[in-house]
């Protein structure tokens, strides 16, 4: 997110042009409303002027660089904005009163545009939360936290883990990065407790670059990359390697850890910790081992080693000793700050209808298996439904896939039951949407693999004596 991959960058840029006439027509018919929240957010309102049709959606975006811009957003991006005011939606979103890991501006920051949006056009008949990378997480996380203010959600690309999950799954890449290629750095590579971010994601990046040179470097990358289930797909306009195109897939993987993820394991970390207090993350009794025979990755891994030489037993013993000589261990007040921002304790009465690329390389598609199973183990199944779109990429949905998306979700809501789902089906509605279409529909049967480094509102409670003294923590529910 730090960095934009150019070839997705140009799809973006062909969409604004495919829209500039839409976007003066619905102009015209908009009334938009602009201001300020308590706390320094700005807020965007947009209301078709003259067929508002009483559904409101409340957009959470995704995360901004601390230092960067950050205006309020109520859409992810014009084309599906265009659709959805011409088509009679009513759009809200805020900019959070600070950037990085904001979910603890962000919650009330949302609630409270819904509270603008009441005062400024009035009720909705029916609200749905939707939001993209950390802004699906948002997404979740309103509908959670505020469940009576909501009727539906669509989380995107979302990172539906949970942050406690996510940073510790981060933690285990940058684990074996370190541990393998830079043991004896005559500059400690910092993990945890980052004191000058910058340097240390300079250090990271050389450190990375020279590894990617050599047959051994590239194997240890490749393991790095499966202990987070890291896609060997990067480029959403090319094709993807095929299942056994191992060295293509790990050049995909380095280009993943490049250009977006060590900005996040080696640098943002630092913008979390100072909100936390404190690090985040462990990984005291991790078993590399088992993390590897239960990675999607794994085949790669092995693979690459035998190519180079290397005994992989030998480097996950070294890991395995690694975390058993020198555990890394999570300060336990910063762990609560960031299970409040938050984990997830699968209570959904409402609709909720996720998206996720297959080949997304900053949030994994396997936090749709972790999201599901919370979900599922709170007996919540028949509200939660989750859709793919084979295609590399961070959030790289098309409009017309987002605009299905949604009119799958009003259906929902219209019939109170779940409408066909089905892949073929789905295309075929995203292709009727003509210049919607930035590249053809691709609405895949997929199943992602399990999330490799779980942790929702059960797990936390396994831990602890006072099992519902503890749930009720993270039970935000309340009958509506």
């Amino acid at each position: 997110m730090t960095r934009l991959n150019m070839k997705a960058a140009r799809w973006f840029c062909i969409t604004v042009i495919l829209l500039l006439c839409l976007m003066t027509i619905a102009q015209a018919q908009v009334t938009t409303h602009t201001g300020k929240l308590p706390d320094g957010a700005t807020y965007l309102i947009e209301v078709p002027t003259n067929n508002w049709n009483g559904t409101l959606f409340l957009y959470s975006h995704g995360y901004v660089t601390p230092g960067s811009p950050n205006p309020a957003h109520d859409v992810g991006d014009p084309l599906t904005r265009a659709f959805m005011l011409a088509n009679g939606y009513a759009l809200a979103g805020s900019s959070y009163a600070t950037t990085g890991w904001a979910i603890h501006e962000a919650l009330p920051d949302q609630i409270a545009v819904l509270d603008q949006f009441k005062s400024l056009v009035g009720s909705p008949k029916r609200t749905v939360a939707w939001g993209h990378s950390l802004g699906g997480i948002i997404t979740a996380g309103l509908i959670q936290r505020y469940p009576e203010r909501f009727d539906a959600a669509l989380p995107m690309c979302g990172v539906l883990s949970g942050g406690v999950a996510t940073w510790n799954t981060a933690l285990d890449g940058a684990f074996a990065f370190k541990t393998l290629l830079a043991p004896n750095s005559p500059v400690p590579l910092q993990l945890v407790d980052i004191t000058n971010p910058s340097a240390n994601l300079g250090l990271s990046e050389q450190l990375l670059s020279v590894a990617q040179q050599t047959p051994a470097g590239r194997a240890r990358i490749a393991l790095g990359a499966a202990f987070s289930d890291l896609p060997g797909w990067f480029d959403p306009l090319s094709p993807e390697p095929a299942s056994t195109d191992f060295a293509r897939q790990e050049a995909n993987q380095f280009l993943w850890d490049q250009q977006v993820d060590f900005p996040f394991a080696f640098a943002l970390r630092a913008e979390l910790e100072f909100r936390a207090g404190g690090n985040v993350s462990w990984n005291a009794g991790v078993d590399y081992r088992k993390q590897l025979h239960r990675s999607a990755n794994r085949k790669e891994v092995e693979a690459l080693y035998e190519e180079a030489g290397l005994d992989l037993n030998a480097d996950l013993d070294t890991l395995n000793d690694a975390m058993r000589l020198t555990p890394i261990t999570a300060n336990r007040k910063s762990v609560e700050y960031l299970e409040q921002n938050i984990i997830f304790n699968g209570q959904i009465r409402i609709p909720v209808l996720s998206l996720h690329t297959t080949g997304d390389g900053l949030v994994v598609v396997e936090n749709e298996s972790a999201y599901r199973d919370v979900v599922d183990e709170a007996g919540n199944q028949p509200f939660l439904r989750q859709k793919f779109v084979s295609r590399a990429g961070h959030c790289t949905f098309t409009p017309a896939e987002t605009v299905t998306a949604v009119q799958n979700l009003i259906r929902r809501l219209d019939a109170g039951r779940w409408p066909q789902l089905d892949d073929d089906v789905l295309n075929a509605e995203a292709a009727a949407l003509g210049s919607l279409n930035v590249v053809p529909p691709a609405f895949v049967d997929f199943h992602p693999a399990p999330y490799l480094r779980p942790f929702d509102a059960l797990d936390e409670c396994g831990f602890l004596s006072e099992d519902r003294q503890c749930r009720d923590r993270f039970d935000f529910f309340r009958d509506r």
